[in-house]
């Protein structure tokens, strides 16, 4: 049938569009909370990866069964079918030509690997999420640095995708962005011919919620198990009355067994006090503190604070904890504000030793 100049036609269904746009927010909801502002706002980090997650599922779902645009067949080519479209004078294509397609596929497997490797990450590190009673803290190490790289290969292709979408604009005299928003492209000059296909929308938000619950359902379940590395909670009631009436009373994984005998072995001079206490006190504190010692934990805090200070038994001296707090402004710690020891003050889990990114509340960091 002909068409006159200026008519647009319906490609990009509202499934599309809502995916695309709101995939947009997602990520750069992950990389503001990501790169930018720090752990501090792993909470939301977590929530953005949580909707990429959920957005690129909706996706693969109506990919099979969206319509005609929305569906991946519409858009899968043979190589020469690419290197036809690098070439000038490649036909124009109402759906995804070649090289979008490749780009789109690549912006749905990366988020997802992403996705993946922070899993992992979030298991092993900081025993969190479904993954936490699987994994060891050097597994969590190491899928960190991927999980940056693959951030970074994001960004890039963020990069290029919009690096091509102005030069097909120019180069299809359309405005691709434009289509993306309203659905409709221009029907001429005559464009491939896609198979129609309908789209099933209730079947497909069936499907998806259905999938959901399962996976939400699998992740609560999975996260409920003891983290791999983390030992039950365990207390002395006379290391938490006497060390907890001057201070926190400090989780034991917080330091080795060695740093915790060195530190009995002079409790008259108690960094500056005495905290002397009977020999069967000492003795039961002993035995404790060197069964619940760093060495026996697969926590980040653990593993971070573990090496001692050279010449200083104090926690805030070793190169882990300077370095974890290299940011904090030294207004925070100024005289008759907080101790270096005051770890509940920014902590609201301190007492457990875990020290979760998302619990901690910096009083007046901005002075």
């Amino acid at each position: 049938m002909h068409r006159r100049d200026g008519e647009s036609v319906p490609v990009w269904d509202s499934g599309v569009r809502a995916f695309h746009w709101l995939l947009v927010l997602a990520i750069a909801a992950s990389a503001l909370t990501g790169f930018v502002l720090g752990r501090t706002t792993l909470a939301w980090h977590l929530a953005a990866g949580v909707a990429v997650a959920v957005l690129v599922g909706w996706r693969g779902v109506w990919g099979l069964l969206g319509s005609t645009y929305a569906r991946f067949a519409s858009f899968v080519f043979p190589p020469a079918a690419v290197l036809a479209h690098l070439r000038a004078g490649a036909h124009r294509r109402l759906g995804h030509n070649p090289l979008g397609a490749l780009m789109v596929f690549a912006l749905l497997l990366v988020p997802a690997a992403i996705v993946a490797t922070g899993t992992v990450t979030l298991g092993g590190l900081l025993k969190q999420g479904p993954l936490r009673a699987f994994l060891c803290y050097a597994t969590g190490r190491r899928w960190l640095d991927v999980h940056n790289v693959l951030a970074i290969l994001l960004l890039v292709l963020i990069g290029l995708h919009l690096a091509g979408v102005a030069f097909e604009s120019w180069r299809g005299r359309e405005n691709l962005t434009a289509a993306m928003l309203t659905g409709r492209k221009p029907a001429l000059p005559p464009a491939d011919a896609a198979r129609p296909a309908r789209a099933h929308p209730v079947a497909a938000i069936v499907l998806a919620l259905g999938l959901l619950a399962a996976g939400a359902g699998g992740v609560v379940a999975l996260a409920a198990l003891p983290g791999r590395g983390v030992p039950p909670a365990a207390r002395n009631d006379i290391f938490d009355l006497q060390c907890g009436a001057c201070h926190l009373a400090f989780p034991p994984s917080l330091a080795p067994a060695a740093t915790w005998n060195a530190i009995l072995a002079d409790l008259p001079h108690h960094f500056g006090a005495d905290a002397s206490l009977s020999p069967d006190q000492v003795a039961a504190i002993r035995v404790w503190l060197d069964a619940n010692a760093a060495e026996h934990w697969d926590t980040l805090p653990a593993h971070v604070l573990r090496v001692a200070a050279a010449g200083s038994l104090r926690i805030s001296d070793t190169p882990g904890w300077q370095r974890l707090h290299r940011t904090i402004p030294a207004a925070v710690f100024a005289p008759g504000r907080l101790r270096h020891s005051d770890c509940g003050s920014c902590h609201a889990d301190a007492a457990s030793g875990m020290f979760a990114p998302q619990d901690i509340d910096i009083p007046e960091a901005d002075q």
